[in-house]
């Protein structure tokens, strides 16, 4: 193979790239995306090893669902949970959705090895990097064209960004994605009656972000605390409506090196918090109260 990854670059794949380089769902309608031959080239590896990394991520989130179902109250809460046996579940988030050992890929196993006579749907449609207008502009196609009867909704991370030549403003102002999130609202309802679940962005850990050269931008509490607000002002289940669940303050173990997505003991959290609003939380509904004569 021409233009092979170098060792240093396969254990960059590896160590953090490959887990969100899905392509095929980033680009759906080029000619040739299908073939994995040509996806595993474009990474400058073979197709075997392609498998073999892609497998090792998903035995990842299988074995740390298998641990988490050790828990009891993770197994009291799945008894609770109103997601029924033959139900599709959709996943409309950024880079921490699209980890193929993140968040949904854990849930999705822990709802399988625990209910093996379900018949679920789950469709990941999480694209790295994804801002609210990134998501709601592919959210037909991606999203209500498979009619899901829920919809966990995990965006606003990358809306906060401020790239490093222009600090004094976030990329999505904070009204556009005030906006883009009851668009979004608005849509889930067209397809169900069951209200969508929001999952707020966790804090980042500035140290670790300013040392990745892959990334020439800041995130700021102040900006996500906006969002989280946004959020939490919506109809339907509340995941972690402060974004406590990695600490407070986020601890470094719960990310990976960038200080913005989740390790696998963060997903794992996320996953906790999800499975404990499906299961307690009474649903948000912040919508006007009609007059009632």
């Amino acid at each position: 193979m021409k233009n092979k990854a170098s060792e240093k670059e396969k254990e960059a794949l590896e160590k953090y790239l490959l887990q969100f380089l899905n392509i095929e769902k980033m680009f759906p309608l080029l000619p040739g995306i299908k073939n994995e031959d040509s996806v595993a080239g474009l990474m400058g590896i073979d197709l075997e090893e392609l498998e073999s990394l892609r497998e090792l991520f998903r035995e990842n989130a299988k074995k740390a669902a298998l641990e988490l179902l050790k828990e009891d109250e993770v197994l009291e809460w799945i008894d609770e949970i109103p997601i029924k046996n033959n139900e599709t579940i959709v996943a409309f988030g950024d880079s921490a959705t699209d980890d193929l050992q993140g968040w949904f890929e854990i849930f999705k196993n822990a709802l399988e090895i625990t209910v093996p006579e379900a018949d679920f749907t789950f469709i990941n449609a999480g694209i790295s990097n994804n801002t609210t207008t990134d998501a709601l502009r592919r959210m037909s196609r991606d999203v209500l064209s498979h009619e899901p009867d829920w919809v966990i909704v995990s965006l606003g991370l990358f809306d906060s960004q401020r790239l490093s030549f222009a600090p004094n403003r976030t990329l999505i102002p904070l009204s556009e994605t005030w906006e883009n999130i009851t668009t979004i609202e608005d849509a889930i309802a067209t397809v169900t009656d069951n209200p969508p679940i929001w999952i707020t962005p966790p804090p980042v850990i500035p140290g670790l972000l300013e040392k990745m050269e892959l990334f020439e931008f800041d995130i700021e509490e102040k900006d996500l605390s906006s969002i989280r607000e946004i959020l939490t002002g919506k109809k339907g289940y509340i995941v972690d409506p402060l974004g406590k669940r990695m600490g407070s303050p986020p601890e470094a173990w719960y990310y990976l090196s960038d200080g913005i997505n989740p390790s696998l003991s963060g997903h794992v959290n996320t996953v906790k918090e999800l499975l404990k609003s499906l299961a307690t939380a009474k649903v948000a509904d912040n919508r006007p109260e009609k007059n009632q004569e």
